[in-house]
């Protein structure tokens, strides 16, 4: 993954003028609320009506894909642009649910990767699942560089963690496997590839010592040693990091995971909206300044000139850190967890 364009700041500075000729009035954001809604508060909604005049009607919202659904259904819509977690927007792209988003409208200056603008969709923000290794538990002299070398168990032993599910664990057996990070869903698309991917979760099972389902847990067992090896959630392994523990994360072969923006089909300020997921997406610096807050960068361009070298290269969409990663595909997993879930649910109690 590459991030290819530049960003001017006169022209996004004369693009919210214009924009400014959008419309009137307000719109309705449905997000996650709580200490998240107060982060976008203060760094998107407010500044954003200053700039605009229009409003933020900033709702705290759950299931949205059940809610998306219950609008369409009824034929009224009330959001007008939603945040979406990867499952959800599989959901609702695949049924229709979203508009279409002019992305020449949005980023007419490219400040965005092709990778962040979807048809019908933005990745606004991102987290990776990758692995976290307790420095100190490794051999003498030996780096755990890989997915293979967690596989390795003669090489490494010690305890492994993985969460109990078949998002990540699938993509991270092939790659153990050999399958490059780019090419995991395009073999992952195909029963053998499927077939190859638990064969490979066969391997490693008998030596993973706990079968993590709640973010917290990887980091605790790291904490307390009860695990040297496992996957996690990248904020919380930097934050354990900050704490003293001797962790690091391996970034190779990582899943980055979006949370997005859409606008509602339906809703009747398409225009403004747009222009909401431009302020919110398009500018480096109000996205670095997220991003300080709350670890969970965008991908614009330029993001990385305005946080500290530190805290950047701890970061998923780091220059550094993004091109050794995939992308969870929401879409595949929209399409497949069901019988994969279950699939996996049968072979987790083999």
């Amino acid at each position: 993954m590459t991030i290819k364009t530049t960003f001017t700041a006169l022209t996004l500075g004369a693009t919210l003028a214009a924009g400014a000729a959008w419309a009137d009035g307000s719109i309705t954001y449905a997000g996650s609320g709580g200490g998240l809604g107060q982060v976008m508060k203060g760094v998107f909604d407010d500044p954003f009506t200053a700039e605009t005049g229009i409003a933020v009607n900033a709702l705290a919202t759950s299931d949205r894909a059940s809610a998306l659904k219950a609008m369409q259904v009824a034929g009224k819509v009330t959001w007008d642009v939603t945040e979406l977690n990867p499952i959800e927007y599989a959901t609702a792209s695949l049924s229709g649910w979203l508009a279409p988003l002019d992305w020449a409208a949005i980023d007419p200056s490219g400040t965005l990767p092709d990778e962040a603008k979807l048809p019908d969709a933005g990745i606004a923000a991102t987290f990776s699942t990758i692995m976290a290794v307790r420095t100190d538990e490794l051999p003498d002299g030996k780096q755990m560089t890989s997915w293979a070398d967690f596989w390795d168990v003669d090489t490494f032993p010690g305890g492994r963690a993985l969460q109990n599910q078949p998002i990540d664990n699938l993509e991270f057996a092939l790659i153990a496997d050999g399958v490059a990070p780019a090419d995991v869903y395009s073999v992952l698309a195909t029963e053998e590839g499927q077939d190859r991917a638990f064969a490979k979760l066969d391997e490693i099972k008998p030596h993973i010592t706990a079968w993590w389902t709640a973010g917290a847990q990887p980091v605790q067992m790291l904490s307390d040693g009860e695990v040297a090896y496992t996957s996690a959630w990248n904020g919380r392994i930097t934050k354990l990091a900050s704490e003293g523990v001797p962790v690091e994360i391996n970034w190779n072969g990582g899943g980055i995971k979006a949370s997005y923006v859409a606008i509602v089909k339906g809703s009747e300020n398409v225009e403004t909206g747009q222009q909401f997921i431009s302020y919110m997406m398009t500018n480096p610096e109000r996205a670095a300044k997220f991003a300080s807050m709350v670890p969970y960068p965008g991908m614009v361009k330029g993001l990385y000139d305005h946080i500290p070298a530190d805290k950047g290269a701890m970061m998923p969409t780091h220059p550094d850190n993004v091109g050794k990663q995939f992308v969870t595909d929401a879409v595949f997993w929209g399409k497949n967890l069901g019988s994969l879930k279950e699939r996996w649910e049968d072979w987790i109690l083999e």
